[in-house]
């Protein structure tokens, strides 16, 4: 009787124990699922590539830009949130923003910087160290000294040059305002793309015997006097691919209106905004362009063999509502072109 319950305390120990050493082994395997799930996950985070995106101030062009640049980056793969992180800055039109901008931007280690407009890509090229840069809305390159050459960019930096047609936008002006003789421009003193264009757009107007009126600024409180102080010496506004003067254009088109003077624009989404007409850049498609740009260097391309690729499809709109405020009519011969909006 005794070896009998001897044998059965036996057995039942080692019943026991066994039970218990499979009940340590599965958990140390759920451990160990877990922390390697959590390795997984932080290694997924890690993974993202960091893209940063840097705009110089906010108007519908460059606004149209960075979503042209976002969407293809999705449609290509490349969604943020899943397989990039994107950060975006607005400098707010200052100067000192931008610098700073570009600064944290390099020490946040980012794996691409885009910056948008000529002053957010100069920042960028001298505290970049190296990140590829894929720029967007610069006018000309060469002439802010971004890059040495539109075919030979340089060693981590490539993009899309805008170059506004202002031949175009001044035969435009000629076409509306047959007798016209004196054209105004407002510009950023301050700025390079701007002085670019007014000396195409003074180019333009020597070929047809205009004479152009010049107002420059600074600030873009200097706006209104700056209007004021050539609107009635002129026949007709044209307003360059410029940044400060883009972004507080309705101080401008104030004093226009109050003057009947008709204000011509360099792009579509000013003319959206009141200007009467424009031969102008799809900033959207300038966008995607510049997007897949930005993906062939996320897939190994070096900057430096991808030139720089120049928007050159134009697009005729004209504001009805803007014809009518300033007394105008569409000419018959390039109404069938036009891309006629009501706004």
């Amino acid at each position: 009787m005794r070896r009998g319950v001897a044998r059965v305390v036996s057995a039942g120990f080692f019943m026991l124990a066994a039970i218990l050493v499979v009940a340590g082994c599965n958990q140390n395997t759920e451990s160990s699922v877990s922390a390697q799930k959590g390795k997984s996950e932080q290694s997924s985070e890690e993974k993202l590539i960091k893209i940063g995106i840097t705009q110089i101030v906010e108007h519908p062009a460059l606004d149209s830009i960075r979503q042209g640049i976002v969407d293809q980056l999705a449609e290509e793969g490349f969604e943020n949130g899943k397989t990039i992180q994107l950060d975006y800055a607005n400098a707010q039109g200052d100067i000192n923003n931008v610098t700073t901008i570009a600064q944290q931007m390099t020490a946040d280690k980012k794996d691409m910087i885009i910056p948008i407009t000529t002053q957010s890509t100069q920042a960028v090229l001298k505290q970049a160290n190296g990140i590829p840069i894929v720029f967007a809305g610069v006018t000309d390159p060469v002439a802010a000294k971004i890059v040495p050459a539109l075919d030979k960019p340089g060693d981590h930096i490539t993009g899309m040059a805008d170059v506004a047609p202002m031949d175009k936008e001044v035969d435009l002006i000629t076409k509306f305002i047959p007798s016209v003789k004196k054209i105004g421009i407002i510009y950023n003193t301050g700025e390079i793309n701007a002085g670019v264009q007014v000396k195409m757009i003074e180019e333009a107007a020597k070929a047809k015997n205009i004479i152009v009126e010049k107002a420059g600024i600074s600030s873009s409180s200097e706006m209104k006097d700056g209007a004021e102080s050539i609107v009635h010496k002129v026949d007709a506004i044209l307003v360059p691919k410029d940044n400060m003067v883009v972004s507080s254009f309705e101080a401008l088109l104030q004093v226009a209106q109050t003057a009947k003077v008709p204000v011509f624009a360099s792009d579509s989404d000013t003319v959206k905004r009141g200007a009467v007409a424009t031969y102008g850049i799809d900033y959207y498609k300038t966008g995607q362009q510049t997007g897949k740009i930005a993906v062939r260097v996320l897939k190994g391309e070096k900057p430096s063999a991808i030139p720089v690729q120049v928007a050159q499809d134009v697009e005729l709109v004209i504001n009805n509502k803007s014809v009518a405020a300033f007394n105008l009519e569409i000419p018959a011969s390039i109404k069938q072109e036009a891309r006629i909006i009501h706004e």
